[in-house]
């Protein structure tokens, strides 16, 4: 089973890209928002995967984020969401989102994914509200520290950068979702809050 795919990104589309690796080219449906459309045709990247195979057919799924490929997992293991419906949860809504929108067992948000309704929204809820760890964690989109906010905690810079935010005056959820949208990495605190305050305005 390949569990990710290093290589050439060769071709993206709406639907999926397309890495070269070891001469071959490995077509991946990946999520509207994935990260991994940030990169450039011709960049190397790193995609995580999940291989789905059926009686006449073998796709892959990709994620930039091990955090996403675990969900996607998750996900699929519901009674009646198979890869596709999981992959239109995902490309819905940003991947701290999903996670915390079953955490608080809001059925009504994961809906807004074509394809998913009331009753499939519910058995996902049902089915997974328990297996995202705290309501703390599942709030933390990739990058934070589950601790931002704490006036205390060191974190790295996107929590400092939180926690500067918080003491501004901005909500917990406004400081985390404004600097999760901040796509530069390796900023300093003062760049991503002044990134994160851009988004704000």
């Amino acid at each position: 089973m390949l569990h990710y795919i290093k290589g050439t990104l060769a071709i993206k589309s709406e639907t999926g890209i397309v890495v070269e690796a070891g001469g071959l080219g490995y077509e991946i449906s990946v999520p509207a928002n994935s990260s991994v459309y940030l990169a450039k045709e011709g960049e190397e990247i790193t995609v995580y995967t999940a291989m789905m195979v059926r009686e006449d057919d073998i796709s892959l799924y990709g994620f930039g984020e091990k955090a996403a490929l675990d969900t996607f997992r998750k996900l699929i293991t519901v009674s009646g969401v198979g890869a596709k419906a999981a992959l239109s949860i995902l490309s819905a809504m940003p991947l701290h989102e999903v996670r915390q929108a079953i955490t608080l067992e809001d059925a009504k948000s994961l809906t807004r994914a074509n394809g998913i309704g009331k009753k499939t929204a519910e058995r996902i809820v049902l089915e997974l509200k328990d297996k995202f760890g705290t309501l703390e964690d599942a709030s933390v989109p990739e990058g934070f520290s589950a601790s931002a906010g704490a006036a205390d905690s060191p974190g790295d810079n996107r929590t400092e950068a939180a926690n500067a935010l918080i003491a501004l005056g901005y909500t917990r959820g406004e400081a985390i979702n404004a600097l999760a949208a901040v796509k530069e990495q390796d900023l300093t605190v003062e760049e991503y809050v002044k990134q994160a305050l851009k988004k704000l305005f």
